[in-house]
């Protein structure tokens, strides 16, 4: 696959292996092993800035947040997709998933529902906790005894819950009732997280739901493309149950899980509310897109007309930060304070003895 390549170690990473769940902020090239699938970036513009300018099927002009956390933490980039270690590389999976797999695909959510109707195919968090457990099998095989103990020291990411609320706005096909609805979703995470657990993940760092009624696919709904503060809700509302969630499983068991979560929403607020701080002189455009309205009526198509200072806007496409607000964010969620991320930072997590 164009732009895949298996992952690197240096000579000391802080971690054996990362393992990563979740939607289009962290997907690396799910998408493209999925025939029926109708999320795909794997064309121009998208990894415009990416080595080679390639498209390699992230949702992003060059690297997420996953893949700069994985370069601080002393790996090249995110690990490749799980679909290409199994499909395209079939004689090394067993060797090749033990330094880490991405299962994240763009357009999944936490529902099983989730990424149906607009994409038609996508890998639901179920089915990639599914797909781990095939790693988990091949961590036994490999290496007997000593599965846990790698497993307990290794990271999992996880970043996903947009997609739920975005849909729940634009289709509501759930027919769950809003008051019904962030109960639904947490209780669906506590279920998937539980999952990892039985399967040996020990430290996760979870990236919450940022303000996604400011997204520009969502700013040109308002005529004076605002943002919806009933969505903006909705995500405050999730992150604050996700919190408490993880607050509780790490209380149970005699050696209980350890984690990490972003204060996503604050610090995209943040640089929503001034840009110009951050170094960006645009916080509601899309970069790629048709050129009407916040440049975001269409999404990004090789025929798009594309920002030539893609480090000055806050937003790739309608949906998506640019690689710049990928990587602020990463530095953040790696060696951020309290203000940024708690109970701790990535980077202690990783270290961290238990």
């Amino acid at each position: 696959m164009v732009g895949i390549m298996i992952l690197h170690v240096s000579a000391n990473p802080a971690v054996p292996a990362i393992y990563v769940f979740g939607d289009s902020t962290a997907d690396v090239g799910t998408n493209n092993y999925l025939a029926e699938c109708g999320a795909k970036v794997n064309f121009p513009h998208h990894g415009i800035d990416y080595p080679g300018s390639k498209p390699t099927g992230r949702f992003s002009n060059g690297y997420n947040s996953i893949d700069f956390l994985a370069q601080f933490l002393g790996f090249e980039e995110s690990p490749p997709p799980f679909l290409y270690l199994l499909r395209k590389d079939k004689k090394n999976f067993m060797r090749n998933v033990l330094n880490g797999a991405n299962f994240a695909s763009g357009g999944a959510g936490l529902l099983g529902i989730t990424g149906k109707r607009p994409y038609k195919r996508v890998i639901s968090v179920a089915e990639q906790v599914q797909q781990f457990a095939k790693v988990r099998n091949a961590y036994t095989k490999l290496l007997g005894n000593q599965a846990e103990d790698r497993l307990s020291k290794s990271l999992f990411l996880i970043s996903v819950g947009s997609n739920d609320i975005f849909e729940y706005f634009l289709y509501n096909q759930t027919q769950i009732k809003s008051e019904n609805f962030i109960s639904t979703l947490l209780y669906s995470y506590e279920y998937h997280l539980r999952g990892l657990l039985r399967l040996g993940a020990k430290r996760l760092g979870i990236v919450s739901v940022t303000p996604i009624g400011c997204c520009p696919i969502i700013r040109i709904r308002s005529e004076n493309e605002e943002c919806s503060d009933t969505m903006n809700a909705f995500a405050k509302k999730f992150n604050l149950g996700l919190e408490a969630l993880l607050k509780k499983l790490s209380t149970e068991g005699a050696k209980p899980m350890k984690y990490s979560i972003a204060k996503s929403y604050d610090m995209t607020l943040s640089v929503l509310n001034d840009p110009l701080s951050y170094n960006f002189k645009d916080g509601k455009s899309a970069c790629c897109g048709n050129g009407g309205r916040l440049n975001a009526e269409e999404r990004c198509k090789p025929d798009s007309k594309v920002c030539k200072d893609r480090n000055a806007l806050l937003f790739w496409d309608q949906f998506h930060p640019t690689e710049v607000a990928f990587k602020l964010a990463a530095m953040a969620l790696y060696g951020g304070g309290d203000q940024h991320i708690a109970p701790m930072n990535i980077s202690q997590l990783a270290i961290l003895k238990f």
